[in-house]
C-alpha cells in the first residue's frame, strides 16, 4: 500500500495493488499501519442505481473519518473540507472512482462527502471512525454555486434530505 497526497491537506488516497487473474481480482483495502491516528469502529455500505446523488452529508458532532472504496460500478466522488481552521475550508476534490480503482480514499474527519454513481448500478463500501448519529447529521447542497462541483449531470436523483440541503455560507 502507498499514500498519495491530494490538493486538500491530510485527505489521501490509498493506492493499493490489484492481483487479477482469469477468476477475477483480489485486493487489499486496508492496513492499520497506514493511518493509525484512526481508530476504523464502524463500516457500511451503500447500493444506488445510476444518477443517484447522496450527500454532500457530514457529522457535526462526532465527526467521522472515513475509507472509501467502490466495490461495484464507477462514481464520482467529491469531499468539501469543512475545517474552519484550514487553508482550504470551502475547497472540494474530486474524482471518479470504480471496482478497477487501484486506490481508496481516506477522508479525514471535518469533510463533507457525496457521490454519484455514473454506471447502472454502484456498491460502495466506507470505513467510519465514528458511529452515525442521524440527530447531529447536516448536508450541504450538492449545488451551491459557492462550491463549484463541476457534477456529471444536472438532474441526480436526489433524497428529500439531501434536496433541502444547506449553502455554505450558511454553516
Amino acid at each position: 500500500m502507498k499514500i498519495v497526497k491530494t490538493k486538500i491537506k491530510d485527505l489521501i488516497l490509498i493506492k493499493t495493488k490489484i492481483f487479477n487473474d482469469k477468476r477475477g481480482f483480489f485486493k487489499e483495502i486496508f492496513q492499520n499501519k497506514i493511518k493509525k491516528k484512526y481508530n476504523f469502529v464502524f463500516d457500511c455500505m451503500s447500493y444506488s442505481k445510476k444518477n443517484v446523488l447522496r450527500g454532500l452529508h457530514i457529522q457535526k458532532n462526532k465527526s467521522q473519518a472515513k475509507i472509501i472504496t467502490v466495490s461495484h460500478g464507477k462514481i464520482f466522488d467529491v469531499c468539501v473540507d469543512l475545517r474552519k481552521k484550514s487553508k482550504t475550508y470551502g475547497k472540494h476534490f474530486s474524482i471518479n472512482m470504480s471496482q478497477k480503482s487501484d486506490f481508496s480514499l481516506l477522508i479525514p474527519s471535518g469533510f463533507a462527502h457525496g457521490f454519484l454513481c455514473l454506471s447502472k448500478e454502484c456498491i460502495i463500501y466506507y470505513k467510519c471512525s465514528q458511529y452515525r448519529d442521524k440527530n447531529t447529521e447536516m448536508t450541504l447542497l450538492w449545488n451551491d454555486p459557492d462550491l463549484k462541483i463541476n457534477w456529471p449531470t444536472v438532474k441526480p436523483i436526489l433524497s428529500k434530505k439531501d434536496k433541502q440541503g444547506i449553502l455554505l455560507k450558511k454553516i
